[in-house]
């Protein structure tokens, strides 16, 4: 699947689409537009597609927000090249050897002096932050200078899975484009052209499980998802009794250094069955629809074992069980027990 920056195509969002493009075209485009959903739809996907349609101005298609893709702003745009573009997201942190958790101030503060130049091809400065939400406070609180005298033709574009989090302050001075998760339809065929591979029944099962993301169907096509949702579903149908021999196998199995996206594929899959579980235990039935029958015996089980509230107290605390696991950097094997045995304790 392409890069955000890379990818010419984008399904499910003509609405949003076209409303960009008639505001650009009345020239009434806000300085600050905030685009929001759940991951792996195409937010980013969209913000670079604005910012190559406002860097053009003889590659437009008739209609959206589409360029040439082999147009000369479509390649400086992919390679990262693009003198009046200024990406920000999460960045590498040499001491712990991976991304950071959130984006500091020194990210943003690059952005005021971004502005101040004059554009190199007379026309917009663009800045995208991808992760808006991840922004600390200090970083959202350098851009208000820039929301409150935006620069002409200037635009800040964020990108966020979680609006909430963000500055009211921030998020105040944008124009919202809320994005809505993708048809299933969508998801399958965009699956089924990434990975033509995955057999038609694996890809409608893969789908199915996305949510309409079809950048969570690419993640757990690569980390075996399938396989890790049956073994999950498998020791979650135990309860109350989980083995443990079973359970172990799996935690030792996730926990490997090479086994990351798995991991994190994982953690996505039980929180997800875990939401459904509160769901069925408040008499929820909006997503029995979209459950396997394996899945949907496991929930109706385990809804059943406790009120919804207890169920909704027991997946927050598991939740934030696992976001201290990454922020400190602590044993995931163990942050995998506590989940299941969690599951098991509540379960009796």
């Amino acid at each position: 699947m392409l890069a955000p920056r890379e990818n010419p195509e984008l399904l499910g969002h003509e609405k949003a689409e076209g409303e960009l493009r008639r505001l650009a075209e009345a020239r009434r485009l806000p300085h600050a537009i905030l685009l929001s959903g759940a991951r792996g739809i195409g937010k980013a996907t969209l913000a670079f597609r604005l910012a190559r349609f406002l860097f053009a101005v003889s590659a437009r298609s008739e209609s959206g927000l589409a360029v040439d893709p082999e147009s000369g702003v479509s390649r400086r745009v992919a390679s990262g090249g693009h003198a009046d573009l200024l990406t920000i997201e999460r960045a590498y942190d040499p001491r712990r050897r991976r991304l950071r958790s959130e984006i500091i101030v020194e990210d943003t503060r690059s952005i005021a002096g971004f502005f101040r130049l004059t554009s190199a091809e007379e026309g917009w400065r663009i800045v995208i932050v991808d992760g808006a939400e991840e922004m600390n406070r200090n970083a959202a609180n350098a851009l208000l200078k820039i929301l409150e005298e935006p620069p002409r033709h200037g635009l800040l574009l964020f990108v966020s899975h979680n609006p909430g989090r963000l500055l009211p302050t921030v998020r105040s001075r944008c124009r919202h484009f809320p994005l809505q998760t993708l048809p299933q339809a969508v998801v399958l065929r965009l699956l089924q052209q990434y990975r033509p591979e995955i057999a038609g029944s694996e890809a409608e099962a893969l789908a199915s499980l996305a949510e309409g993301s079809i950048g969570r169907a690419i993640e757990l096509a690569d980390a075996g998802g399938l396989a890790l949702y049956r073994s999950i579903l498998g020791i979650l149908a135990q309860a109350p009794r989980i083995e443990i021999a079973g359970l172990y196998a799996l935690a030792d199995k996730l926990a490997r250094p090479d086994q990351e996206e798995a991991y994190r594929a994982s953690v996505e899959l039980l929180l997800q069955i875990l939401a459904r579980i509160v769901s069925s235990a408040a008499g929820g039935r909006s997503e029995s629809g979209e459950m396997t029958a394996a899945e949907r015996e496991v929930i109706q089980h385990l809804g059943t074992r406790a009120d919804p509230l207890h169920w909704a107290s027991q997946r927050d605390r598991i939740v934030r069980n696992f976001a201290d696991t990454d922020e400190l950097n602590l044993d995931r094997k163990q942050a995998i027990l506590s989940a299941f045995f969690a599951v098991e304790e509540l379960a009796h």
